[in-house]
């Protein structure tokens, strides 16, 4: 599965929803227009480490930021790097288990929504059903 992980289209499709997302540099400074250059420089070394299980990802920088209702939430920033791999280990994974999810299983899922959620939770209401339950993971970074 690894190999998967780092062939060159799985990083390839990767890359491109890392740049497409942009995003804030994490605590290598390393700003998402500089990683290709990054990449050409360094991918066999990176590529090489993540094969033999080497790779350590980076610190996160915490970046508070304003709540809309007043007070402060921690977003955890990793390196761009470290969004590029996450990228694409999600890719391969997400290929492997979205198919065994629930369909009424809406969290962080493509094509899925918020909204899609609700809808089937009024649907589930209007049917009689009584109890609507919501899982959530507790994570210090979100506040």
């Amino acid at each position: 599965m690894i190999e998967e992980i780092v062939s060159r289209d799985n990083m390839k499709a990767a890359y491109d929803r890392v740049v497409g997302n942009r995003g804030c540099a994490g605590v290598d400074g390393m700003e998402v227009l500089e990683l290709k250059l990054y990449l050409k420089a360094h991918w066999h070394t990176i590529k090489a480490s993540v094969l033999d299980g080497s790779y350590r990802p980076q610190p996160v920088k915490g970046v508070e930021i304003d709540k809309p209702k007043g007070g402060k939430r921690l977003l955890g920033i990793p390196t761009v790097l470290d969004r590029l791999l996450q990228q694409a280990i999600q890719q391969v994974l997400n290929g492997i288990f979205d198919s065994k999810f629930s369909p009424f299983s809406y969290g962080f899922r493509k094509g899925k929504s918020a909204h899609q959620a609700i809808k089937q939770a009024l649907a589930y209401a209007n049917s009689g059903s009584r109890y609507v339950v919501d899982i959530t993971c507790p994570n210090s970074l979100t506040g």
